[in-house]
């Protein structure tokens, strides 16, 4: 038996029946699962820089709040005396502050209070949006406040500094432990390190030469009132969302841009130069499977399993700072949502009853409930706040709302003994990790489950909060309407009206530097079960590439699920067989098997996730023409397309180029044209899992003999693929003799653009060793185009 999936599924299991009893309170409404308090601080306020503990607190009590280099435990005599303020500030003595005077020791550590006061639910959040063709950097910034702890009389102002002449320098790399130090969006922001330790503060990483200057007569300041885009209205109170535009000219030199809102917490992010190609940073799967313990990936010094991974981008980061950071999907898991209260009901219901299930008010404000609160928790926690806080983010929708179950669970029930059940054992090993169960197949199940009630909904308000807490866009209050100067994003392309989620789709195509664009393609809103894009989405996308400007190089195209990866054919027949004895046990109601069907709809479990990849039987004709297009745009554009993807908890890259036939002869060899020739050359980076666990060894093991085998399906179009066999080494340096195709490690990815060679380099950062929050670099190179436009 398999332990680790027998554990994972008792405590899925417990969990599940705990909150199924869940009663009403004395009000007759229901306890949540999951609702957050404001930031608070002394007073019962919250402030920038404040800290409080939240109803779902922790379970180890955090220290006090760090200050920035204050990392001594060595008693010094008469520190007053001999040591300034500013010379503590600058770090250039160890005097513990416990020896300092009180009004020395307060001074040293006070933090900037926003006034007019603002009670924070979550942010600051950035976001980024394009360069337009003057050189504007444009993007934005998201907070939301509690009305009822809040005075909006001025309403908040975003204050937003820089010095175009001054030069931006990498900072020293950090070592041990990774201080979090105080910040506005974490309620548990405190130094991770032990008091040993001496570590540079996350503001001064990012500051470097600006912090302490203060205002020069070159400083640049812009001023920017938000504005008020939504209100949620809870059991709490009214709760205001407010965007705050932000737009700077790019100059000479990279620069960094300090923040500020109503004269709170300092932070900062970077832009680069007008003529630099930026620093990126891709990542997909924040989040842990239901039944997985996060603890058991919690190195030490780490408070959470979750910051891990985030404090190794963090870390490079201050070394040579990121510009945008890419989110490829699964930003936020939603496995708490099955345990709310007011749709146990429903969950609980036979498939026959979902389909009719009434869609209740109680229903309606839970969902609301549950995406508000989950969002402020998620996006204001750990290290992942730092990340959202200081590196401009571009999100892409990569599941509606993310439903995990840990993939062990699965592997349990798969331990049979009849020939059936070794054989059905044996494929499904293959995709239980890289095909989770959830509601990722948003849009794949079938019609009449897609239109009932309930199940429409969590997808219409989860695409909605997705839009407004990812993208900072309130379809309502911003219009649907993408032409020139309509729509504050003018990397937003609108598709056609989604047939579930009530709007039209989002992608976005928007500028990495004069060499580089990036297209976020929206694959969920226009979801259907033999569509992925609807036609206009797709003509939309590539009329807006056409008009790229001549000297653009490389195109990447984010796609939440890989397009040149590992086929599972034969367990989609498996599964979707009408023999299959396990599902028909399943849908007969065998406890032992009940997880071999779904609970929405009783169809094989994991056959939504195979019917929501590319290679889908049902989609495998639209993904060909996909990349036909593909490669008569990169012809005709001179044009290198890359495609980055997440979903699958593994880090791969495959590849498609021209498909060089055997001539024949006596060696029968073939010479595959060069790289940088073939404009049918497009590899697909994958990256996943930041936070999530890998799968299995056996799972691994299984999709790199997958790896292997050859692909004809496009042998009429002359393109061929295979996957790269990048991983020749361990992290830690040792050779592998075999899974050279698949890394099971969780991993994220650095972007950058060669200054010399052209090439895009894709640097996968994969951890070294659970839960230390050190990563080792594999990376791939995409070449320029050589070959003239239409050659």
């Amino acid at each position: 038996m398999d332990t680790v999936g027998w554990r994972a599924q008792r405590r899925a299991r417990k969990e599940a029946h705990h909150f199924s009893e869940i009663q009403r309170g004395p009000d007759g409404r229901y306890l949540p699962v999951e609702e957050i308090d404001p930031l608070p601080d002394a007073s019962g306020r919250a402030h920038a820089g404040s800290f409080g503990i939240p109803r779902s607190s922790s379970p180890t009590p955090g220290a006090l709040p760090v200050p920035p280099k204050y990392f001594t435990d060595k008693p010094v005599q008469n520190a007053s005396a001999s040591h300034s303020i500013e010379q503590l500030a600058s770090g250039s003595s160890g005097v513990s502050l416990a020896y300092m005077p009180a009004v020395e020791r307060s001074r040293a550590q006070r933090l900037p209070r926003m006034e007019p006061h603002l009670q924070l639910m979550v942010g600051p959040l950035l976001r980024y949006d394009t360069v337009d063709e003057n050189g504007l950097w444009r993007g934005a910034a998201l907070i939301v406040t509690a009305d009822s702890g809040s005075f909006y009389e001025p309403f908040p102002v975003l204050t937003y500094q820089w010095d175009p002449e001054e030069i931006a320098r990498p900072s020293p790399s950090m070592q041990g432990s990774y201080d979090l130090g105080p910040h506005p969006a974490d309620p548990h922001a405190t130094a991770m390190a032990g008091p040993s330790a001496q570590l540079p503060d996350m503001n001064e990483a990012y500051f470097g030469d600006y912090k302490g200057k203060g205002n020069t007569r070159d400083d640049q300041t812009q001023h920017v009132t938000g504005q008020e885009i939504y209100v949620y209205s809870g059991n709490g109170g009214t709760f205001t969302f407010w965007r705050f535009p932000i737009q700077i000219q790019l100059g000479i030199n990279e620069i960094c841009i300090k923040y500020r809102i109503n004269g709170g917490m300092q932070l900062a992010f970077f832009v680069p130069a007008h003529h630099q190609n930026m620093r990126w940073a891709a990542h997909s799967c924040n989040g842990f499977s239901a039944g997985v313990n996060p603890d058991d990936f919690r190195g030490p010094g780490f408070k959470s399993g979750y910051d891990p991974m985030w404090i190794d981008l963090l870390q490079k980061h201050v070394e040579r700072p990121f510009h945008v950071l890419v989110g490829g999907g699964d930003q936020l898991y939603c496995d708490r949502l099955t345990r709310e209260p007011e749709i146990q009901e429903w969950i609980l219901a036979k498939p026959s009853t979902k389909k009719n299930f009434p869609l209740t008010g109680e229903i309606v404000s839970c969902v609301d409930r549950f995406f508000f609160n989950h969002y402020c928790s998620s996006f204001r926690m750990g290290a992942f706040a730092r990340a959202n806080s200081s590196i401009p983010m571009l999100n892409m929708c990569g599941k509606i709302c993310e439903f995990d179950i840990n993939d062990n669970i699965l592997m349990w029930h798969l331990q049979m003994t009849t020939i059936w059940c070794v054989l059905l054992r044996s494929i499904s090993l293959s995709l239980i990790n890289l095909a989770r169960f959830k509601i990722d197949g948003f849009g794949s199940y079938p019609e009449e489950l897609q239109h009932s009630p309930v199940f429409k909904h969590i997808g219409v308000r989860g695409y909605f909060f997705y839009l407004l807490f990812q993208c900072f866009i309130n379809p309502l209050h911003d219009h649907l309407d993408d032409r020139a100067g309509k729509h504050m994003f003018k990397s937003l392309i609108l598709g056609a009206q989604g047939p579930y989620v009530g709007l039209p789709s989002h992608s976005f195509l928007s500028y990495l530097g004069p060499d580089v664009h990036i297209l976020m393609l929206d694959c969920r809103a226009e979801r259907k079960r033999n569509q992925v894009c609807s036609e206009f989405e797709y003509q939309k996308a590539f009329e807006r590439i056409r008009y790229l400007p001549s000297d653009v190089k490389h195109l990447v195209v984010q796609l939440g699920i890989p397009i040149a990866y590992p086929r599972m054919v034969f367990l989609e027949a498996a599964l979707d067989s009408k023999l299959n004895p396990l599902i028909a046990l399943g849908r007969s109601g065998t406890a032992a098997f009940s997880s071999f069907v779904n609970k929405f709809n009783a169809d094989a479990e994991l056959l939504d996730d195979l019917n929501d990849h590319w290679t889908a039987k049902c989609h495998k004709k639209e993904r060909n023409w996909f990349i036909q297009q593909m490669q008569g745009i990169a012809r005709m554009k001179s044009l290198r397309i890359s495609f980055l993807s997440g979903d699958v908890h593994c880090a791969a890259v495959g590849v498609l180029k021209t498909l060089v036939r055997s001539n024949g002869g006596k060696n029968n060899r073939t010479i595959d044209v060069p790289p940088e020739t073939d404009y049918r050359y497009m590899i697909n980076v994958v990256t996943s899992a930041i936070v999530n666990t890998p799968p299995p060894n056996g799972v691994i093991a299984m999709v790199s003999t997958l790896a292997t085998k050859t692909h004809r399906t496009l042998h009429h179009a002359e393109t061929d693929e295979a996957m790269l066999p990048i991983f020749t080494k361990e992290p830690n340096g040792n050779h592998r003799l075999q899974n050279k195709y698949i890394m099971g490690r969780r991993n994220w990815c650095a972007v950058s653009c060669d200054p010399e060679t052209q090439e895009l380099e894709f640097d996968i950062r994969v951890e070294m060793e659970k839960g230390v929050g050190v990563s080792f670099g594999y990376p791939v190179r995409s070449p320029p185009p050589k070959w003239f436009p239409g050659t």
